[in-house]
């Protein structure tokens, strides 16, 4: 796998190189958010390990400038910050998962495992119905031919739910799944998050797709003909 870290501190970039080096990745690095960007959109990276705090331009730029050009590559954000602001703001702009420093190089290990492990199960999943249309793969959702513009957040709560349609999501693996395993949010932000998804995605329409189960988590009701699909 070939692995992009863009990270300024000279010490923690030379971390991260030798070490992902030694665990057999491929890896370029890049210690300004330029210089990323660039390379992120002229070589065949697989993961990008992305520090926020970068000069020139900050690792949210960067994120947003790669979405921006339509780039599904992966993105591991690395920061100080433990904020929820800062964590939303973060997986908002693009980032697929965060890790809060100080941490521990096996941790950093298996979140990349586990990004690239979740992409690889991702690809081609798919909702196909003449109501509902979604393609995790281009990130495109369509209901009764109209489309829906989603954010990132509201599009990670959606592919949760396609990934046990029909069943019962606890709450708590929903945040887990859409801030990631050591998320800092509190339980009203996925109520803020539901209620957003239901307004593009059920409210225009007089079938709801979205059903809580009050007091244990949410339930995808798919059009009885739709279909699930690999590729």
């Amino acid at each position: 796998m070939r692995i992009l870290i863009v990270e300024d501190e000279p010490r923690m970039l030379e971390l991260l190189r030798t070490g992902l080096y030694e665990r057999g990745f491929t890896v370029m690095t890049a210690a300004d958010g330029n210089t990323g960007l660039r390379m992120a959109m002229t070589h065949e990276i697989e993961l990008i390990v992305l520090d926020i705090g970068l000069p020139d331009l900050n690792g949210y730029a960067l994120m947003e400038g790669l979405r921006g050009c339509a780039s599904v590559t992966p993105v591991l954000m690395l920061t100080a910050r433990d904020a929820e602001e800062d964590i939303i703001r973060g997986l908002e702009a693009g980032a697929d998962d965060y890790l809060t420093k100080p941490f521990s190089f096996p941790e950093l290990v298996a979140r990349i495992h586990s990004i690239t492990r979740r992409k690889r199960e991702e690809g081609g999943c798919a909702v196909k119905d003449s109501e509902l249309e979604i393609d995790l793969v281009r990130r495109v959702v369509t209901r009764s031919g109209n489309g829906i513009d989603l954010t990132r957040l509201e599009f990670r709560l959606l592919q949760c739910l396609v990934r046990r349609a029909g069943q019962c999501v606890p709450r708590q693996d929903v945040m887990e799944f859409v801030w990631g395993a050591d998320h800092a949010v509190g339980p009203t932000a996925l109520d803020v998050l539901v209620n957003s998804l239901r307004a593009k995605l059920d409210a225009p329409y007089s079938r709801k797709l979205i059903g809580t189960l009050r007091g244990s988590g949410y339930t995808l009701r798919l059009p009885a003909a739709a279909s699930r699909r690999k590729s």
